[in-house]
C-alpha cells in the first residue's frame, strides 16, 4: 500500500445518516454506476431496518447490468428512472389543466398557446424525474436515495434546469394574469381558484427541490474521476459549476488507479496517474479524497459491488512525485478498419461515456487533413462538457481555431447561439410593441409575448449548434466535418432532436401567418426561416450514407456491450449508417496477473461484439498512452484505419 494511503472504515458519505440524497456524478465511463451501486448496497446492509432507493437519471442506463441480474437486499429499491414516462404522468395528469391556463391569457388563442405548452414539455422530461426524487425525499419513505446521474456534462444542465421550470412556471403565471385581473374586477373574487392553486404546488415543488439541493447536511454530490488528464479537467470544471450552485460537493473518488510492480505497463501507469492525483489533491486538501484501485474482475454482481468500498483508502497527504518518462510513443490495434472516404461530408464519433469518443475523433481528424490536403476539415464538438481543448492542447471556442494546415477545430457554445436567437425575437417583440402602444391595451399580452421563447423546447441550444455546423457547412467554408458528440443517450436524443423542432418551427410560422396583420417580428421570422431550412438539410444528410456516418466507440466491457447495443439499435431505427466500432481500452498482452485478468474477460467481451453487430467492422484499439499532440493523434490514426495506397508514401516519408 502506497505510505500516503491511510484507511479509514468508510467515506464520510458512507456514514452522515441525516444525508437524504445522494448523488454520484463525474465524466463517462469514470465508474459513477459502479459506485452508486456499491454505496446502496452498503448503506442497505448496514442499515437493514432503514429502505433505501437506488435510482439512474442516465438516459442511457446501467444500474440493472451493474447488478448483472442479481437481486439487491429486501430493503433497497432499484429504479432506472424514465424520464419520459415522468412526462407522460404528467401530462395526463394536467393535460386539461394546461389547455384552460392557455385560454386564459392573450389575444392568441387557446390552441396556439396549448400547442406551444406542449412542444415545451420534452426536455422538461429529466426535470420531472428530477422532481420525482425530490418529492420522494421529501415523503420521507426511504433514508437515502442514491443516484447514478448522466455524464457531468448534463448532469449539469439537469442541476441547472430549475431555472428552465422557473421560466416556464412564469409563462403560465403570466398567462394568468389576465384572468385573475378579470375576477378582481367583475367577480369580486381574490382568492387563489383551481388553476392558481395548480402553480402554486408547483412553485412550492420547485423550492423544495432548491433547498434540498443546497442542504449540504441532506445533500451531497460525490464527484468519481480516474487519475487521466482529461477526466481530470472536466472534473475540475464540474466541481466549479457545482460550486456556483451551491450545492454540496462531498468526498472525491479516484477510481481505477495501477499500482507498480514488476509489470512496465502498470508501473508507467501508476507513474502517469500519480502526477494527476497530486493535482486532484493540491485543489482539495480539505475534502476527503478516495482513492480505489483497478480490479481484474469487472466489479459487477451484488458480491463484488458489496466489497468495492472495503477496498477504498483515504489520501491523506500530498503524494510523493514519480518520475514519468515520455518516450517514443507506438499506437497498436488490430483489424484496422476502412478509412473514411473522401466523399464524406460528416463523420460522427458516438458512445458511452469515457470510452475515448474524443481521442479517436481528434486523431480521425488529424489524420484526414494529412491524407486530403486539398480538404478544409473542421472538427467540432456539441458535448456540454467539452474535451477538445485539452486533447488537442491548444484553447479551442466558439469560432475555429486553426490547428495544422487544412485543419481547424471548434468547440461550439450550444447556450451563446439559443441565445442569439432569443435575442433576436426579443428586439422584433420590442419594435412591435412600440408601434401598437398607443393603438392597442397589450397589458398583458406584454408579458406573454415577451416570454413565449421559454416556451422552446429544451435541446432547441443542441440544434442550434448543430445548425451553425450547418451553416458553415452550406457556404462551403469547410467541406468535412467530424463531430465529437455527447454520451450515448443524449447523443440519441439530439439525433432525434430535429423532428421535435421542426414541429416547433411550424407552430411559430402557423402563428406568425394568423396574426401577420398584426403581430410582426420579421428578423425572428428569417432567423426561423434558415433554422427551418438547416434542419431539413441535417435530416437528408444523416439518411444519405455516402456523406454521413457515425463510428461508435466503445470499451470491452460487459456494461458497454449493453449500451453499444442500444447505440446500433437507435442508428438502425434513425437510418443513420455505422460502418465501424472501436473497441478501445483493450489491455494488451502482458506477463502480470492483473494484466492477463483484464485481457481474459475483455476478450470474451470483444467476441460477444463479433457475434452481436457482425456488419461492422471491428476494430481493437489497445489500451496505450495518451497521445499528446497532432503528430501522435495522426499515429493513433494510422493504427486505426488501413492505409490508403495513395497516401501510404507520405506516412514513409514521416
Amino acid at each position: 500500500m502506497p505510505p500516503e494511503a491511510d484507511r479509514q472504515p468508510a467515506p464520510a458519505f458512507l456514514e452522515t445518516r441525516t444525508l437524504r440524497l445522494l448523488l454520484f456524478g463525474g465524466k463517462g465511463g469514470v465508474g459513477k454506476t459502479t459506485c452508486s451501486a456499491a454505496a446502496a448496497l452498503r448503506l442497505a446492509r448496514s442499515r437493514v431496518d432503514e429502505r433505501f432507493l437506488l435510482v439512474s437519471t442516465d438516459p442511457a442506463h446501467s444500474l440493472l447490468d451493474s447488478l448483472a441480474g442479481r437481486l439487491p437486499p429486501a430493503n433497497l429499491q432499484v429504479l432506472e428512472l424514465d424520464a419520459q414516462e415522468c412526462l407522460a404522468a404528467f401530462r395526463t395528469a394536467h393535460g386539461r389543466m394546461l389547455q384552460e391556463i392557455a385560454v386564459a391569457g392573450t389575444f392568441l388563442d387557446g390552441d396556439d398557446i396549448g400547442r406551444f405548452l406542449e412542444l415545451s414539455l420534452p426536455g422538461l422530461d429529466e426535470l420531472m424525474a428530477f422532481l420525482q426524487i425530490s418529492d420522494w425525499v421529501a415523503q420521507g419513505q426511504y433514508a437515502c436515495i442514491i443516484v447514478d446521474t448522466a455524464p457531468s456534462g448534463h448532469t449539469l444542465r439537469l442541476l441547472g434546469m430549475p431555472a428552465l421550470l422557473r421560466r416556464w412556471l412564469s409563462m403560465l403565471d403570466a398567462l394568468l394574469a389576465k384572468r385573475r385581473c378579470l375576477r378582481k374586477v367583475f367577480g369580486r373574487s381574490v382568492s387563489p381558484d383551481r388553476l392558481d392553486k395548480f402553480l402554486q404546488e408547483w412553485w412550492s415543488s420547485l423550492r423544495r427541490m432548491n433547498a434540498l439541493l443546497r442542504d449540504g447536511a441532506r445533500c451531497q454530490f460525490v464527484a468519481v474521476t480516474v487519475a487521466e488528464p482529461l477526466s481530470v479537467r472536466e472534473t475540475a470544471a464540474l466541481e466549479r459549476e457545482l460550486l456556483r450552485a451551491h450545492i454540496s460537493a462531498g468526498s472525491l473518488v479516484i477510481n481505477q488507479l495501477h499500482q507498480p510492480g514488476p509489470c512496465a505497463a502498470c508501473t508507467q501507469a501508476h507513474a502517469r496517474e500519480q502526477e494527476q492525483v497530486r493535482e486532484l489533491y493540491a485543489a482539495r486538501q480539505s475534502r476527503e479524497i478516495w482513492a480505489v484501485d483497478l480490479f481484474p474482475e469487472e466489479v459487477r454482481g451484488a458480491e463484488r459491488l458489496q466489497g468495492f468500498w472495503e477496498q477504498a483508502r483515504r489520501i491523506a497527504c500530498l503524494p510523493a512525485p514519480v518520475a514519468v518518462a515520455r518516450g517514443a510513443v507506438h499506437f497498436a490495434a488490430e483489424a484496422p478498419a476502412t478509412p473514411p472516404s473522401p466523399e464524406i461530408r460528416l463523420a460522427l464519433f458516438a458512445g458511452k461515456g469515457g470510452v475515448g469518443k474524443t481521442t479517436l475523433a481528434c486523431a480521425t481528424a488529424a489524420a484526414m487533413a494529412r491524407d486530403f490536403p486539398q480538404k478544409r476539415i473542421l472538427l467540432f464538438s456539441t458535448d456540454p462538457a467539452h474535451s477538445l481543448s485539452a486533447c488537442l492542447e491548444v484553447d479551442a471556442g466558439p469560432q475555429p481555431v486553426h490547428m495544422a494546415y487544412g485543419l481547424s477545430a471548434m468547440e461550439i457554445d450550444a447556450h451563446a447561439e439559443f441565445e442569439a436567437l432569443k435575442n433576436g425575437y426579443a428586439r422584433d417583440i420590442e419594435d412591435f410593441l412600440r408601434s401598437v402602444s398607443t393603438r392597442l391595451d397589450l397589458t398583458f399580452d406584454r408579458v406573454v409575448l415577451e416570454k413565449l421563447m421559454d416556451l422552446a423546447p429544451p435541446g432547441l441550444d443542441e440544434i442550434m449548434a448543430l445548425a451553425r455546423m450547418l451553416d458553415l457547412m452550406e457556404h462551403r467554408r469547410y467541406d468535412l466535418f467530424v463531430l465529437d458528440s455527447a454520451a450515448t443517450g443524449h447523443f440519441v436524443r439530439l439525433m432525434e432532436l430535429p423532428a421535435l423542432v421542426d414541429e416547433w418551427l411550424k407552430t411559430f410560422f402557423v402563428v406568425l401567418l394568423k396574426y401577420q396583420g398584426v403581430f410582426e417580428l420579421p428578423r425572428f421570422a428569417a432567423q426561423l426561416v434558415e433554422l427551418s431550412k438547416h434542419l431539413k438539410n441535417f435530416r437528408k444528410l444523416l439518411a444519405d450514407s455516402a456523406r454521413a456516418v457515425v463510428y461508435a466507440v466503445t470499451i470491452p466491457t460487459r456494461m458497454a456491450f449493453e449500451e453499444t447495443s442500444d447505440l446500433l439499435a437507435a442508428c438502425e431505427r434513425l437510418n443513420i449508417a455505422v460502418p465501424a466500432l472501436f473497441l478501445n481500452l483493450l489491455t494488451p498482452p502482458g506477463d502480470c496477473a492483473l494484466c492477463r485478468a483484464l485481457r481474459r474477460r475483455e476478450l470474451d467481451v470483444v467476441e460477444n461484439f463479433r457475434l452481436a453487430f457482425p456488419r461492422q467492422q471491428q476494430v481493437l484499439v489497445y489500451r496505450q498512452q495518451q497521445p499528446a499532440g497532432l503528430a501522435e493523434l495522426r499515429e493513433l490514426a494510422h493504427s486505426m484505419y488501413r492505409s490508403r495506397p495513395e497516401v501510404e508514401s507520405v506516412y514513409a516519408a514521416t
